[in-house]
């Protein structure tokens, strides 16, 4: 039952039986039985289509109210004999893990040899929802904490956005006009930390992709200027010399720790917190 009512809040979250199929790595069949068995065992009906979306029903709508808190308590039980075996169930925005992430978790580890890190990956705001939920015990994620008022957020370091030429022949910024770019969407918690300070510098975003080394393979390739993150081109081992460097412009994604309250005085939390302020220290 438990993981009926789990994958109904991940529904409720995502929208389409395909990103909670996704999330909770079932198929949409085993997500749509589930969904099924529920409204069964209530004798409602918890949700229903609207075009190729999936949104709650009143009564669904009431049902995730009540066991949204519930279930979070539940998980909270077990956080403090899961933090004294020293494991640290760790949420980190793709991006992240996909560039510099794993050497600097790799020399916090080293700082922590009894502790026993466990990796998920996922786009910003799932790993913020699940860090909510109680699913992962911390989260290293991109963008700002304006509307993440509920759980503890520190600024860990701010990353610089480059430019990526098309076809890798050097550019200058333009005096007059806009500079079109490719560059992330706007699900990403890091453009909605800085699209304000995008439209400041007058570059434009013409194309969007979900995936940042997405955005840099297509510059690379010449469709067209990329705006990324430094981490994404030096993962990348482009010459840095032909990009254009917007951290001297103010243009940063920032890079933040989130933990709920409860769980940030955890020491083993703490410990994984300081150390991996320092590695990421200018």
């Amino acid at each position: 039952m438990i993981e009926n009512l789990e994958t109904l809040l991940i529904l409720a979250r995502t929208g389409t039986m395909m990103e909670a199929s996704t999330e909770l790595r079932i198929t949409q069949s085993a997500v749509s039985k589930r969904i099924s068995a529920l409204e069964r065992y209530y004798d409602r009906a918890l949700i229903q289509k609207k075009g190729r979306r999936v949104e709650l029903t009143h009564y669904g709508r009431r049902l995730v109210d009540k066991i949204s808190p519930i279930l979070s308590e539940l998980r909270d039980l077990f956080i403090d004999d899961v933090a004294a075996k020293g494991e640290l169930v760790i949420g980190v925005s793709d991006a992240i893990l996909s560039s510099w992430g794993p050497s600097i978790f790799h020399q916090v580890q080293h700082e922590m040899p009894d502790a026993k890190f466990v990796f998920h990956t996922h786009r910003t705001p799932v790993v913020l929802d699940r860090v909510r939920s109680g699913e992962f015990m911390v989260g290293v994620c991109t963008g700002s904490d304006r509307l993440d008022t509920d759980l503890q957020s520190e600024v860990l370091t701010l990353e610089p956005m480059v430019i990526i030429p098309s076809g890798l022949s050097r550019i200058s910024l333009p005096q007059v006009g806009d500079l079109g770019v490719i560059t992330i969407e706007d699900y990403s918690g890091a453009w909605r930390s800085f699209r304000d300070e995008v439209s400041r510098l007058r570059i434009k975003r013409e194309v969007s992709l979900e995936s940042f080394f997405s955005v840099a393979q297509m510059a690379i390739a010449g469709f067209g200027h990329g705006l990324v993150p430094i981490g994404v081109a030096r993962t990348l081992k482009l010459d840095e010399s032909i990009l254009i460097n917007l951290g001297e412009k103010g243009l940063h994604r920032p890079v933040r720790f989130v933990a709920r309250k409860s769980t940030y005085s955890l020491p083993v939390v703490g410990k994984f917190y300081q150390s991996l302020l320092r590695k990421l220290e200018p």
